[in-house]
């Protein structure tokens, strides 16, 4: 059986779509749909498909069964609800949309239609953080107590200004902290559980761009644990994404995707010798060269849809990474309103 496939967006992450999509054995692309016409049309005919700059007429396209949305991160949503209603299941690149508001319509769309829902979030998929993972779920940590995550990356100003939605609060909802951020945000809550309690500062540091380059945070988990975030592009020349881990049995320390260091007082057997990290030049720069994560990402979706199971990050698991993101948002400007209130 062949699932075909169509993409929303056509832009640098729609392409990375494409070319995961042309390394799955029983999978086809079969239309794409974006604003521009030229890259649209140069997508289909790297990797087939046919192009559409009507929205309306490429959901209508068959046969098609599910559609991977690669549009700007505030039309996630609203896409991902019109190709529910056409009765096509729905992959969605992270985040699920800008607003936990947003991502309930889009879950119970998709949950009346039938329709699998599911969200882009490939580092869940990296054999090393999948390490980290079962460590700390069989306990391996102890009770874990403190968190460390860094997201130190770069990006010039062309970034943004190349683009009509990158750093704006209406289409990317936020900046470091919504755009690459998001992913870290993700894995701290996969990995740990769910963040009680936030105290944020969030800054413009660097770029023209209507929201923050740089993030800080503090997270008080629900199972005790405590956590420091930060993330921002404004980090010459882009460092690699650092998470470190500790509980009461020890330490450990990802960097890139892959674990640097197991430090636990009894033996954990893993090799650190055969980890392999992430391949992408990510912190400093947005292309991805590396689609493994991805192209296992729709793979894991569309094995849901054929087994009629549950993919690795559903709809709810895709709302979590949002809610704290804009918990931060809230808890940023409520210091800074305290800041101003203490200063007058």
């Amino acid at each position: 059986m062949t699932m075909l496939v169509g993409l929303t967006g056509g832009g640098n992450i729609s392409e990375t779509h494409a070319r995961a999509l042309s390394r799955i054995p029983g999978a086809k692309l079969a239309a794409v749909f974006g604003s521009n016409a030229e890259k649209v049309s140069r997508i289909c005919k790297e990797h087939g498909g046919k192009p559409y700059q009507d929205f309306q007429a490429f959901l209508s396209h068959r046969p098609m069964e599910m559609v991977v949305i690669g549009s700007p991160s505030g039309m996630h949503a609203a896409q991902g609800i019109e190709a529910a209603r056409h009765g096509l299941h729905v992959l969605v690149e992270k985040p699920i949309d800008i607003s936990g508001e947003r991502a309930d319509a889009l879950i119970a769309k998709c949950k009346e239609a039938r329709v699998k829902l599911g969200v882009i979030f490939q580092d869940r998929f990296q054999p090393d953080i999948r390490r980290l993972k079962q460590l700390i779920s069989q306990g391996m940590l102890g009770k874990p107590l403190l968190a460390d995550a860094r997201v130190k990356w770069f990006r010039p100003s062309e970034y943004y200004g190349g683009s009509r939605w990158r750093g704006t609060w209406a289409l990317d909802g936020g900046g470091a902290l919504m755009n690459q951020g998001v992913h870290t945000v993700d894995l701290l809550l996969w990995l740990l559980g769910e963040v009680r309690s936030v105290q944020a500062r969030v800054a413009t540091l660097l770029h023209k761009i209507e929201t923050e380059d740089t993030a800080l945070a503090l997270l008080n988990f629900a199972n005790g644990a405590v956590g420091v975030l930060q993330a921002t592009t404004a980090a010459y020349p882009g460092y690699r994404r650092r998470l470190e881990i500790t509980g009461s049995e020890g330490t450990v320390v990802l960097e890139h995707d892959r674990l640097i260091a197991v430090d636990l007082r009894k033996p954990s057997g893993i090799d650190l010798s055969i980890g392999e990290g992430d391949r992408n030049s990510s912190p400093s720069s947005p292309v991805v060269s590396d689609t493994r994560g991805h192209q296992s990402a729709i793979e894991d979706f569309i094995r849901a849809i054929e087994e009629d199971g549950m993919p690795e990050c559903d709809g709810t698991g895709g709302r979590r990474s949002v809610a704290l993101v804009e918990a931060i948002y809230r808890a940023s400007r409520s210091a800074q309103n305290h800041l101003h209130s203490a200063e007058g």
